[in-house]
């Protein structure tokens, strides 16, 4: 009893003093002795000291129990797998079976060193030796599966233990399985984990976790689950901002619920947030298939206004890029045209997506009133701007213009973004101007680098553009201030 005591408060140096004293005494020891000092051998790691009080033991005519070989199989550090195999076997020859908690210490061992494939085989045996794993068995399969990236197998083993036990996984077992099912991009688990962990244990799983189910929601078109998270992460505390609702509108895109969509992006703008086209790539991508899908699209805009619903801008700036995507110029214009008929007013995306189009069309004059329009509405024009309409300028035959607007940018002290002056040395270039030398020392001195086509391009006067690469970025404009 004194050494339990002892053990119990893991003050190993007493138990051994007390060993000592039985020894002086004359005291022999029996099997509960030797488990004791086993014990505390594995309290302290001792696996070496354990081999040896295990031989004494036998020397002494004492037959080993379960109990003596899992003292022995906690005394090995994690990775002694090769010592671990030993003890089993020593534990064969001994003719002593394994129980319960045998294949928990083996099993949560080869789990713990991510031997996943080792102690599934170990689980195996349990059924057929009549045996069923304990929750700490269980635990360490499924959270080792879960954190392999094997979220479907973790998923089955947590309901094959629970459909066989009375115990319950923990809570947290559930929330390790719902990240993985979601980083997995695992759809039909990250369902069912999210409502076993926020439904039914009323747990609350953290952000990162609640970003990686949207998503998986915005891959798998899960708007309701996407709206649920949404609900969540207000529960939560947390500030919602665009990239919460991104995914969202990507899920009810694929669920083709374009109207829930577009009326999601006013909602972001009355909760203090602001919708971008970014946010609003998704519906491009659904109303960008061809003129009936982006008539489509209107209607809906028409649709809500009649319902007395706000329209936020960027609904109706998508359905602008998604005509100038088709080339549609006039559909495009015509949209911006009808603004005033859904409760809209154009702003300067609106406008920077119409001279997009002006580009693809070299429709100069067109460009300039949208220019004129835009000014007349009290829009700033940005860099982006100014970038459209000298490269609208650079579609001409007549291209001076071109260099008011590069000029006029640096006037308002803005650095010209590289595409800007790549596009000028190239039509310089193509129509023997000599000026492209001064587009390309201006172009160094705002830090840029000539790339390897353009240098190519210029050096075969137009020819060619040398060694084909992969597309890059335009370099992002700045604002000198």
């Amino acid at each position: 009893m004194m050494i339990a005591s002892q053990l119990d408060r893991r003050k190993t140096g007493a138990v051994l003093m007390i060993v000592k004293r039985m020894k002086m005494e004359g005291v022999k020891p029996d099997r509960t002795t030797y488990n004791c000092l086993l014990q505390a051998c594995a309290q302290e790691g001792l696996y070496a000291e354990a081999r040896g009080i295990f031989e004494d033991m036998v020397a002494m005519g004492i037959h080993p129990d379960q109990q003596t070989f899992h003292h022995l199989m906690q005394t090995l550090g994690p990775v002694e797998q090769s010592a671990l195999f030993d003890v089993m076997k020593m534990m064969e020859e001994w003719s002593i079976l394994p129980n319960e908690y045998t294949y928990e210490i083996v099993i949560a061992r080869f789990a713990e060193n991510q031997r996943l494939e080792l102690a599934l085989q170990f689980l195996a045996k349990l059924g057929p030796a009549g045996l069923s794993p304990t929750i700490k068995t269980a635990t360490a399969v499924i959270t080792s599966a879960a954190h392999l990236g094997f979220p479907q197998l973790a998923l089955d083993l947590a309901d094959s233990f629970e459909s066989t036990s009375v115990r319950r996984l923990e809570g947290e077992v559930w929330v390790d399985l719902l990240a993985s099912c979601s980083e997995s991009l695992y759809a039909e688990g990250t369902v069912r984990t999210w409502h076993k962990v926020v439904r039914e244990l009323r747990m609350i799983p953290d952000e990162g976790c609640c970003l990686q189910v949207l998503h998986t929601a915005a891959r798998h078109g899960l708007s309701a689950l996407g709206l649920e998270v949404i609900k969540q992460l207000k529960a939560m505390n947390v500030v919602w901002s665009e990239h919460h609702f991104a995914p969202v509108v990507e899920a009810m895109c694929h669920r083709q619920e374009l109207r829930e969509a577009l009326i999601l992006l006013d909602f972001m703008r009355e909760n203090h947030m602001k919708p971008t086209l970014d946010t609003a790539r998704p519906i491009l991508e659904y109303i960008s298939k061809d003129t009936n899908t982006i008539d489509d699209a209107w209607g809906k805009l028409e649709e809500l206004r009649e319902e007395g619903q706000t329209v936020d801008v960027v609904a109706l700036n998508v359905v602008i890029q998604a005509a100038v995507a088709l080339r549609d110029l006039q559909r495009a214009v015509g949209t911006y045209k009808a603004a005033a008929q859904v409760g809209v007013k154009p702003d300067i995306d609106t406008y920077n997506l119409l001279l997009e189009g002006c580009i693809s069309a070299r429709h100069r004059q067109l460009g300039d009133r949208l220019l004129g329009e835009m000014k007349d509405a009290g829009i700033k024009p940005d860099v982006m701007t100014y970038q459209r309409m000298v490269l609208l300028c650079l579609t001409q035959t007549t291209y001076e213009d071109a260099f008011f607007y590069l000029e006029e940018m640096k006037t308002l002290r803005m650095v010209p973004p590289l595409v800007v002056y790549e596009a000028i040395v190239r039509k310089l270039v193509s129509v023997g101007d000599t000026r492209y030398k001064i587009a390309l020392e201006e172009l160094k001195e705002c830090g840029y680098q000539v790339s390897m086509r353009l240098e190519s391009f210029v050096s075969s006067g137009g020819a060619h553009n040398g060694p084909a690469r992969a597309k890059e970025e335009p370099a992002e404009p700045v604002v000198v201030l």
